[in-house]
């Protein structure tokens, strides 16, 4: 039997993931629905997939329900297909959840869909429950490069967990995790492309100030984090042991990093991605 997958929520990470399960799935198998009706029509309908005039509807067709909406939106939306979901559960065929929310743990789904008042902590849930996972993936999704941090709740069936890496695999690298490093994934590789972006523009911005044209200044420095990003993925070698490879004494490099240590650029990123972390937490 077909897997099928409800998205709810057609904006960029919705549908770069619903892009990415395409790949793996047939199209139809596939739906969106959005408080935006013409945009989850538009994202249906480029993908050759279903549109679902209401989140109840997603919740009662589907397999897999994609929570891709913001955190402050989520509650409204739990509320809205818990009994969907609760029914569905009394059935014997209980539909997965898999949240991409920053800040809302398993537990306080589990509550919402199950109507409690206090979060369900995740050791604790009923076995009874429905299957959530959380994941979080960032913007490279878009072009099949992303990283995506999975936790899933106990109960998830591990069926369910293949399946779920199946689909998201096409987007990038997906990674299990306990879900106590879910808020400090979202500070490293959530919110870490928009660090790269200001690095690779710094960089291209460099290479303007010694001369080059902006576009090719702007096409070297992508190309140059590409490349040392490969480096360190491919070689395995610590990024300082390969630092130390380009930087020859009395040189050009050398005189580089000083400068960058001058304006403490180690401190203030990792500075950078405990912001991002300690904001994850703040959001719920």
């Amino acid at each position: 039997m077909a897997i099928t997958i409800a998205c709810i929520g057609s904006g960029n990470m919705g549908q770069a993931l619903m892009r990415g399960a395409a790949k793996a799935l047939d199209g139809k198998n596939i739906g969106f629905c959005d408080s935006d009706k013409a945009k989850a029509r538009a994202a249906a309908k480029d993908l050759g997939a279903a549109f679902y005039a209401a989140n109840t509807e997603a919740a009662q067709k589907s397999d897999f329900v994609f929570l891709a909406v913001k955190p402050a939106v989520l509650p409204s939306v739990l509320a809205e297909i818990a009994p969907v979901l609760r029914e569905r559960l009394a059935q014997g065929k209980p539909a997965v959840l898999v949240s991409m929310a920053a800040g809302w743990t398993i537990g306080r789904i589990l509550a919402i869909v199950g109507g409690s008042k206090t979060d369900v902590p995740i050791e604790r849930a009923p076995v009874a429950s429905v299957p959530v996972a959380r994941i979080m993936p960032n913007t490279p999704a878009l072009v099949s490069q992303g990283v995506i941090a999975l936790a899933c709740s106990l109960n998830f069936p591990p069926q369910k967990i293949i399946e779920l890496e199946k689909i998201l695999g096409a987007a990038g690298l997906v990674d299990r995790i306990d879900e106590q490093y879910m808020d400090a994934v979202t500070g490293l590789s959530g919110s870490g492309p928009a660090f790269v972006y200001l690095f690779i523009e710094a960089l291209a911005d460099g290479g303007v100030m010694a001369g080059l044209p902006r576009e090719k200044a702007l096409r070297y420095a992508a190309q140059t984090v590409i490349g040392a990003a490969t480096m360190v993925k491919e070689t395995g070698r610590h990024p300082g042991e390969l630092k130390d490879m380009v930087t020859s004494p009395g040189g050009t490099t050398i005189a580089g990093v000083s400068a960058l240590e001058a304006g403490a650029f180690r401190g203030t990123v990792m500075k950078a991605v405990e912001a991002a972390f300690r904001r994850a937490r703040d959001l719920v």
